[in-house]
């Protein structure tokens, strides 16, 4: 299949949406189906804090369009532990408990790790193992969020490439910045909306962010951005690009952007 471009925000709930981007009269249980064909996909964080019900997951497949997808995050008590190698009976609770029910909706699942979760290349790689790599018959694609300077190594480049996990490049200031390859598809969170612009970033962001997606969709790597490794060249990859954080009422407006400009 041709890979593809998705452009998205976290979640579909968030009050300030509904001056900005919901329709005034528009009820609250309809909020998912009229983001979902406003956007190509949804960061969903609920899924990191609490599980959901097969039938929830269902609920979601059915009000979205074909063509859509749902990035999950991963349950925190599989993450922010001391030991990952202990995580087991975690990840196996998140991934059974029903995200199959999205069938070819369901995307990346985001593993994301403390701020202070230092790389322990041995316990790193015991978690890895934990992670299956299909549920239900459906192939499973794995995001690693690391958040501490400690996993700015190649030797923690070559493990997530073993295991074939992606390494999400978060662009903020307040998390480790580095957009080396690592998967077979490229996941990345925006960070920086600012609540002063329109669109929550200035016109020549979007057209960079175009740019960054281009590149990444074709085979290619992005010139500018920061690595840990010099650039690699390869296979075509779906790109996700979430606006997540920053001034979050902004996110929407900003999603829409940059699709607009991929367009």
């Amino acid at each position: 299949m041709t890979p593809k471009i998705r452009v998205g925000i976290g979640g579909w709930t968030f009050e300030p949406w509904r001056n900005n981007f919901y329709p005034a009269d528009l009820p609250h249980s309809r909020e998912l189906k009229y983001a979902s064909r406003q956007l190509s996909a949804i960061e969903v964080n609920g899924t990191y804090y609490s599980s959901q019900k097969p039938a929830t997951f269902a609920k979601w497949r059915d009000e979205t369009p074909d063509d859509f997808v749902f990035s999950l995050k991963a349950s925190r008590f599989a993450t922010n532990r001391r030991v990952l190698a202990e995580a087991g009976e975690s990840v196996e609770r998140f991934v059974n408990q029903g995200i199959a029910e999205l069938a070819h909706k369901l995307g990346p699942i985001v593993w994301q790790f403390a701020p202070t979760k230092r790389f322990d290349a041995a316990d790193f790689e015991a978690f890895l193992k934990l992670l299956p790599a299909s549920v239900a018959g459906i192939a499973l694609r794995h995001a690693l969020d690391v958040r501490h300077d400690s996993f700015k190594t190649p030797e923690y480049l070559a493990l997530a490439r073993r295991y074939r996990a992606a390494t999400v490049f978060t662009d903020s200031d307040d998390y480790p910045m580095f957009a080396d390859l690592t998967g077979d598809f490229v996941y990345t969170r925006m960070m920086r909306t600012e609540a002063s612009l329109p669109e929550g970033c200035a016109p020549q962001t979007f057209d960079q962010l175009a740019a960054c997606a281009h590149a990444w969709r074709n085979g290619s790597e992005p010139a500018g951005v920061p690595r840990v490794e010099p650039d690699m060249q390869g296979a075509p990859r779906d790109v996700f690009m979430f606006f997540i954080s920053g001034a979050k009422e902004k996110a929407p407006a900003a999603a829409m952007a940059l699709l607009k400009r991929l367009a």
